[in-house]
Protein backbone atom coordinates (compact mmCIF):
# COMPACT_ATOMS: atom_id res chain seq x y z
CA UNK A 1 0.00 0.00 0.00
CA UNK A 2 1.32 3.43 -0.96
CA UNK A 3 1.40 6.14 1.68
CA UNK A 4 -0.37 8.95 -0.17
CA UNK A 5 1.66 11.60 1.61
CA UNK A 6 4.88 12.40 -0.17
CA UNK A 7 7.56 15.04 -0.43
CA UNK A 8 8.19 17.65 -3.10
CA UNK A 9 11.69 19.11 -3.17
CA UNK A 10 13.12 22.01 -5.12
CA UNK A 11 16.82 22.03 -4.34
CA UNK A 12 19.47 24.49 -5.41
CA UNK A 13 17.31 27.33 -6.73
CA UNK A 14 19.84 30.04 -7.59
CA UNK A 15 19.39 33.79 -7.31
CA UNK A 16 21.57 36.88 -7.52
CA UNK A 17 19.98 39.09 -4.89
CA UNK A 18 20.80 42.11 -2.77
CA UNK A 19 20.16 40.95 0.80
CA UNK A 20 22.36 42.02 3.67
CA UNK A 21 23.09 44.78 6.14
CA UNK A 22 26.27 46.18 4.58
CA UNK A 23 26.08 48.78 1.82
CA UNK A 24 28.34 46.70 -0.45
CA UNK A 25 25.90 43.78 -0.15
CA UNK A 26 23.00 46.03 -1.08
CA UNK A 27 24.90 47.50 -4.05
CA UNK A 28 26.74 44.50 -5.53
CA UNK A 29 24.49 41.69 -4.36
CA UNK A 30 25.51 38.13 -3.76
CA UNK A 31 24.80 34.57 -4.83
CA UNK A 32 22.00 32.84 -2.89
CA UNK A 33 20.49 29.39 -3.09
CA UNK A 34 17.13 28.33 -1.73
CA UNK A 35 16.08 24.76 -0.97
CA UNK A 36 12.45 23.80 -0.42
CA UNK A 37 11.07 20.53 0.93
CA UNK A 38 7.35 20.05 1.55
CA UNK A 39 5.02 17.22 2.55
CA UNK A 40 1.53 16.92 1.09
CA UNK A 41 -1.16 14.47 0.07
CA UNK A 42 -0.40 13.19 -3.42
CA UNK A 43 -3.22 10.65 -3.64
CA UNK A 44 -5.01 12.24 -6.62
CA UNK A 45 -1.84 12.51 -8.74
CA UNK A 46 -0.78 8.99 -7.74
CA UNK A 47 -4.13 7.61 -8.87
CA UNK A 48 -4.82 9.61 -12.04
CA UNK A 49 -1.42 10.51 -13.53
CA UNK A 50 -2.99 13.84 -14.53
CA UNK A 51 -1.06 17.09 -14.29
CA UNK A 52 -4.22 18.82 -13.03
CA UNK A 53 -4.12 16.62 -9.92
CA UNK A 54 -0.52 17.53 -9.06
CA UNK A 55 1.00 20.66 -7.59
CA UNK A 56 2.75 22.77 -10.21
CA UNK A 57 6.34 23.10 -8.95
CA UNK A 58 6.86 26.25 -10.97
CA UNK A 59 4.31 28.04 -8.78
CA UNK A 60 6.43 27.33 -5.70
CA UNK A 61 9.53 28.55 -7.53
CA UNK A 62 7.74 31.74 -8.63
CA UNK A 63 6.65 32.46 -5.06
CA UNK A 64 10.20 32.06 -3.80
CA UNK A 65 11.63 34.16 -6.67
CA UNK A 66 9.17 36.94 -5.90
CA UNK A 67 10.31 37.05 -2.26
CA UNK A 68 13.98 36.92 -3.30
CA UNK A 69 13.44 40.17 -5.24
CA UNK A 70 12.39 42.03 -2.07
CA UNK A 71 15.32 43.25 0.04
CA UNK A 72 15.90 41.92 3.55
CA UNK A 73 18.80 42.79 5.81
CA UNK A 74 18.68 39.41 7.56
CA UNK A 75 18.51 35.86 6.20
CA UNK A 76 16.09 35.06 9.01
CA UNK A 77 13.69 37.74 7.77
CA UNK A 78 14.02 36.62 4.16
CA UNK A 79 13.40 32.96 5.05
CA UNK A 80 10.44 34.01 7.21
CA UNK A 81 8.85 35.94 4.35
CA UNK A 82 9.26 32.92 2.06
CA UNK A 83 7.68 30.63 4.67
CA UNK A 84 4.78 33.05 5.18
CA UNK A 85 4.16 33.33 1.43
CA UNK A 86 4.24 29.56 0.86
CA UNK A 87 2.05 28.81 3.89
CA UNK A 88 -0.64 31.21 2.68
CA UNK A 89 -0.48 30.37 -1.04
CA UNK A 90 -0.12 26.58 -0.81
CA UNK A 91 -2.48 25.29 1.86
CA UNK A 92 -2.01 21.71 0.68
CA UNK A 93 1.36 21.43 2.47
CA UNK A 94 1.04 19.93 5.93
CA UNK A 95 4.66 20.78 6.66
CA UNK A 96 7.65 22.18 4.82
CA UNK A 97 11.08 23.68 5.27
CA UNK A 98 12.93 26.48 3.52
CA UNK A 99 16.71 26.86 3.60
CA UNK A 100 18.27 30.12 2.40
CA UNK A 101 22.02 30.10 1.80
CA UNK A 102 24.25 33.11 1.17
CA UNK A 103 27.58 32.55 -0.55
CA UNK A 104 30.72 34.01 1.01
CA UNK A 105 29.08 36.03 3.81
CA UNK A 106 31.01 39.10 4.97
CA UNK A 107 32.91 37.73 7.98
CA UNK A 108 36.54 37.99 9.07
CA UNK A 109 37.51 34.60 7.71
CA UNK A 110 36.79 32.02 5.07
CA UNK A 111 33.17 30.85 5.04
CA UNK A 112 31.66 29.25 1.97
CA UNK A 113 27.99 29.70 2.98
CA UNK A 114 25.83 31.09 5.73
CA UNK A 115 22.45 29.40 6.02
CA UNK A 116 19.11 29.74 7.74
CA UNK A 117 16.54 26.95 7.75
CA UNK A 118 12.96 27.47 8.91
CA UNK A 119 10.35 24.76 9.41
CA UNK A 120 6.58 25.09 9.11
CA UNK A 121 3.92 22.70 10.41
CA UNK A 122 0.28 23.38 9.64
CA UNK A 123 -2.05 23.00 12.60
CA UNK A 124 -4.67 20.34 12.04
Amino acid sequence: MVDNFGTIELEGMEFHSFHGVLEREKAAGNHFTVDFKGDLDMSAAIETDNLEDALDYSLIYNTIAREMDIHSDLLEHLAGRIVNAISSEFIQFRSFSVRVSKQRPPVDGIVRWSRVTLHYNRSV
